[in-house]
């Protein structure tokens, strides 16, 4: 049977030593759900935090197959904690999953270079405006699909200004460019950065991935970084960064 950690603390031992930050935003009660195969001692656990999901503890065939956060989902990307873990997700989904690659980046909070990152806030390009996400802001892009993920986990406002941080490069007034916090925990967050199609290769990620790693610093918080691909690892290298290893996800696109 499946239950949801109401006290996600109690599946924290099977996640320990985990450094990603979408699994503490679970733990620690931010945001997120976790479910176990029991409340009090779970030797299995699954933490879903927007398209993510992460697995731990024994591999548990019915929190691959029946946790409640699949039934609304047609996407989601399943990282497994170990081999075990892997094999049964491919044993169960078969060919409705895709193996990919993600890059994990080093967390190292004395790594960055302030004033080459300040240097870069000071050299956007003329015709542009550089804005910290206020709510006019967090809500307009709630409503923008291409960067909806900026803002879409937070339950409001409220929420994002206590668990949130993000800059957004304008054009005539309408968002271009931006890196926000795709999620949020206790110290830092998760970052997310996207430009809009047509404005992409001008170097706007870079400047709104510097604003927001400084307004992190400045808050004392740990701007961590994640890489979907190749490109992402090469702009958090730009940003001072490194790179730390490859590991294996799955994409799944919903039931069958």
């Amino acid at each position: 049977m499946i239950h949801e950690m109401i006290s996600a603390k109690n599946a924290a031992g099977l996640f320990a030593g985990w450094q990603e930050t979408m699994v503490w935003s679970c733990l620690q009660g931010v945001m997120g759900k976790v479910y176990g195969d029991a409340v009090e001692d779970p030797v299995s656990a699954v933490a879903f935090l927007g398209d993510f999901c992460f697995f731990a503890g024994r591999p548990d065939r019915e929190l691959i197959l029946e946790a409640p956060e699949l039934e609304a989902r047609d996407f989601l990307i399943m990282t497994p904690r170990d081999e075990g873990w892997a094999e049964l997700i491919e044993d169960c989904h078969g060919t409705d999953v895709r193996k990919r690659l993600r890059y994990a980046i080093k967390k190292e909070p004395d790594v960055f270079d302030r004033e080459k990152l300040r240097a870069a806030v000071e050299n956007l390009p003329e015709g542009y405006e550089l804005q910290e996400m206020d709510e006019g802001l967090f809500l307009r892009c709630r409503e923008i699909p291409w960067c909806r993920d900026w803002v879409a986990l937070y339950r409001d406002y409220a929420h994002y200004r206590e668990h949130g941080l993000g800059a957004v490069i304008l054009r005539d007034g309408q968002p271009v460019s931006g890196a926000s916090s795709y999620s949020g925990y206790l110290g830092g967050i998760e970052i997310e950065i996207d430009t809009r199609a047509d404005y992409r290769r001008r170097g706007l990620a870079y400047v709104c991935g510097a604003k927001l790693i400084l307004d992190c610093l400045e808050r004392g918080w740990y701007p961590s970084w994640d890489a979907q691909n190749l490109w992402s690892v090469a702009l958090a290298e730009k940003l001072g960064y490194h790179f730390d290893c490859e590991y294996v996800v799955y994409e799944w696109n919903g039931q069958s």
